[in-house]
């Protein structure tokens, strides 16, 4: 984990779910998956945080908030979709009021499929997007260097 210059931030939204997943991603903070252990850390703040995890599908009242809580997060940021319902929808897509997965209202960087995902396949997706994070970051450190130049 040599890319790890800080410890990210994770905020968790259930935009809409059955729970499946959030428990999922709770276990995944427990002594059995520790997600802590890669330096990661629950925060339950998005002006603190790094990575937003998102599960259950996104309907028109959860729309606002997930917009929300992604234009409160300081940039770079992350997004990474939970389960097949924020992933696409699942069997919920085709409901009046459901808009469909995660991506319709924010850019979403990492897709863990699953329904319920499994913790190990949570904690890959999320250091998945460790790195993509780090990228975004070293991307913004350029620009802000070059504009500093010109």
């Amino acid at each position: 984990m040599a890319w790890f210059k800080r410890s990210p931030w994770v905020l968790h939204y259930n935009a809409t779910s059955c729970n499946g997943c959030d428990i999922e991603v709770i276990a995944c903070l427990t002594p059995l998956y520790d997600l802590e252990r890669f330096g990661i850390i629950n925060t339950g703040n998005p002006k603190h945080s790094d990575i937003l995890l998102v599960t259950g599908s996104v309907n028109e009242k959860s729309k606002h908030v997930l917009k929300t809580l992604y234009e409160q997060m300081p940039n770079p940021r992350a997004v990474v979709a939970v389960g097949l319902c924020a992933c696409s929808g699942c069997v919920f897509q085709d409901c009046y009021n459901v808009l469909g997965g995660a991506d319709k209202v924010v850019p979403v960087d990492v897709y863990v499929p699953g329904c319920a995902a499994r913790p190990e396949s949570i904690i890959d997706g999320v250091l998945k997007a460790c790195g993509i994070l780090e990228e975004k970051y070293a991307q913004q450190k350029n620009t802000q260097q070059q504009s500093i130049k010109a």
